[in-house]
């Protein structure tokens, strides 16, 4: 046993020499993909992690902490009808419009307060695959029917893939389901409008900060209005959050509004984004920093929203590194390619074959896109020749999966089930290409 853990150290040391010996970097490509990688996870770090992943940890805090397990279980749980279950996991994607990163802390607590795989799975699907936003865009630019095909394939399959998840692990789920008809109903610490408050006001926050930018030349629409006042609104109800910390959590008044301030100043000095980080730093810190009620629910929402960041980030961060690298870098108007050429992307998805559908849905699977970048990348893509089937292919597979997801589903569900969700995502997608290409 020692000999193979020492083998097994030398064959890292050796692996690690051999790659760094074998270094390319007289090569052009590995040049650009380093740079790829690197673009990609500074706009990722700031424009995602402050903004998109801070408050979906609270959040998913908040329903690891003040949500009872008991109020899961009824709308996601064995206790929970099956249309229930599955209707209110859809319809989540069309208020959180969040990406497939934001999404994994808001599974991850939901999963982990005893909702059912299927309806758990759904939501994970819907969060990111069903944005409202992210529809309207792409019929706007891409066309009606692609936009219409979307949005019925993403609720379709969020229902979908759920139900063939908990069909194919129906055993473990029947024990699950077994032991939760005996949970005792706890009553709630606190009444439901408190929670429900505390709860939509971060998810607001989460919405209107992300809040994306309409099609070019759009400046009357009502969705050019409000991502316009975007920022005012996210003020606003950070004023509501700023009440519920201080008269529903119960927390020091002065030690909130040192937060207020840090994070206005934040907004402040947007424009720099030294200044912006450090006092957003300083903002968390205070929240960190908060004295704790007396039932300890505070310190465990703190606490909570902690153990998802150290959960997640750490993979996050190895997903984006590589996706960088072997992808390239596309957002807003930067594109940079990695390993793989963005030509020979574009070459293998024209058309209209089973081929050209499955590597669209595979690349969407495990390419990284923010919340609206899809449609422009594929709006290049279809300039290039790319078939329509292969475009909702991967409008299907993409938003809702990438390697950065995948890594972090395999860390709440295992390496088994993390393989079946995939597949499911990529086989469905590919099917839905197929049928829309054919039409």
């Amino acid at each position: 046993m020692e000999l193979k853990k020492e083998l097994k150290i030398l064959f890292g040391i050796v692996v690690v020499f051999l790659a760094v010996f074998f270094l390319p970097i007289e090569s052009p490509v590995f040049n650009t993909a380093v740079v790829a990688t690197f673009d990609l996870a500074k706009w990722y770090a700031q424009e995602h992690v402050i903004l998109c992943l801070l408050p979906a940890f609270l959040i998913a805090g908040v329903i690891s902490v003040f949500v009872s397990q008991a109020s899961v279980i009824k709308y996601f749980g064995a206790k929970a009808k099956r249309w229930v279950a599955y209707t209110v996991a859809a319809v989540s994607g069309t208020i959180l419009a969040v990406c497939s990163c934001t999404i994994l802390p808001l599974f991850s607590s939901i999963h982990k307060r005893g909702a059912g795989l299927g309806p758990a799975v759904a939501f994970l699907y819907s969060g990111p695959a069903i944005n409202i936003l992210a529809i309207i865009l792409t019929a706007r630019i891409l066309g009606v029917e692609l936009g219409v095909a979307r949005f019925v394939g993403a609720v379709v399959f969020s229902v979908v893939i759920g139900l063939i998840m908990a069909f194919i692990y129906r055993k473990e789920e029947k024990v699950k389901a077994a032991e939760q008809l005996n949970f005792p109903d706890v009553p709630e610490t606190r009444p439901l409008w408190q929670t429900s408050l505390h709860f939509f006001t971060l998810v607001l926050i989460l919405v209107f900060a992300n809040w994306g930018k309409p099609a070019e030349g759009d400046t009357t629409s009502f969705w050019f209005y409000l991502w316009s006042y975007k920022w005012y609104i996210t003020g606003l109800f950070g004023l509501v959050l700023v009440y519920s910390m201080i008269y529903i959590l119960k927390l020091k008044s002065w030690q909130v509004l040192l937060g207020a301030v840090a994070t206005g100043l934040s907004a402040i000095f947007i424009g720099n984004p030294l200044i912006s980080v450090v006092v957003a730093i300083a903002a968390v810190s205070s929240i960190a920093l908060m004295d704790k009620s007396e039932d300890g629910e505070n310190k465990e929402w703190i606490l909570s929203s902690w153990g998802f960041a150290k959960q997640i980030m750490p993979l996050l961060a190895i997903g984006v590194v590589i996706a960088g690298f072997l992808l390239g870098s596309t957002h807003d108007d930067t594109t940079i390619a990695g390993v793989i050429p963005n030509t020979w992307i574009a070459w293998a998805v024209g058309g209209n074959s089973v081929l050209s559908n499955f590597l669209a849905s595979i690349v969407g699977a495990f390419m990284y896109f923010a919340t609206l970048t899809e449609v422009p990348i594929i709006q290049g893509l279809l300039a290039s020749g790319m078939g329509k089937g292969p475009a909702l292919a991967l409008l299907l597979a993409g938003p809702s999966l990438s390697l950065p997801n995948m890594l972090v589903i395999r860390g709440v569900l295992g390496t088994q089930k993390t393989a079946v969700y995939v597949v499911i995502v990529v086989v469905l997608s590919t099917c839905a290409g197929l049928i829309f290409g054919a039409l």
